[in-house]
């Protein structure tokens, strides 16, 4: 069984063409849609004036990626902006792995989102799935031992998270997890007796 690939793409992209660049992904992501084994795609950027921008790709196995690699219709979709767009970073990861994390070399440092998101969207997806795997383990072989009740559970659920849970809550939550951090500026403090005595402010 083939495992999930994610490939992540870090695109430097003219800042004048911002809206045509969009524009131009929104398409990609509506020509990828269309093609057998496609698990979603996004893209972030870490500031609303930041060139560097991170998108993901997901598919269900090296063979359908390449299959999107290869074909005539991402030749074209990717020759519409070749000069607005320079490709520097690809990354390419399989499995459970790169599911969250975008490259760290050229991004900014808001770009991944926190733990406790990550914890959130696996939480969501693995109770019911948990649960579900343990109530039809139960019912089918209720005599068995429990550390093979336990095993079952497992094999259960573990390909399920991977192959449907896990891609289809990243891709509900992704405008969630992709939201830049607020950062809290803290009020300086003056250093002089005078400012901090003062009755004037």
């Amino acid at each position: 069984m083939s495992l999930p690939v994610t490939v992540q793409i870090t695109r430097d992209v003219d800042p004048g063409a911002v809206t045509e660049v969009e524009d131009w992904v929104a398409r990609g992501q509506s020509i990828v849609a269309g093609f057998p084994g496609y698990l979603g795609s996004g893209w972030v950027r870490a500031h609303e004036d930041s060139t560097v921008w991170h998108m993901l790709l997901r598919f269900s196995s090296e063979d359908t990626l390449r299959t999107w690699a290869d074909s005539p219709q991402r030749q074209a979709w990717m020759a519409e902006f070749h000069s607005h767009v320079r490709e520097f970073r690809h990354v390419k990861r399989t499995g459970i792995e790169g599911w969250f994390d975008t490259p760290q070399d050229d991004a900014e440092p808001d770009v991944v989102p926190p733990r406790w998101k990550q914890a959130i969207v696996i939480f969501t997806g693995f109770y019911p799935v948990s649960a579900l795997a343990n109530y039809i383990v139960g019912h089918a072989v209720p005599q068995a031992p429990f550390l093979v009740k336990i095993l079952l559970v497992i094999l259960l659920a573990t390909p399920t998270m991977v192959y449907w849970v896990l891609p289809w809550t990243t891709r509900l939550y992704q405008p969630w997890l992709n939201r830049p951090r607020r950062t809290r500026r803290r009020p300086r403090r003056s250093r002089s007796r005078d400012a901090e005595g003062s009755p004037e402010g």
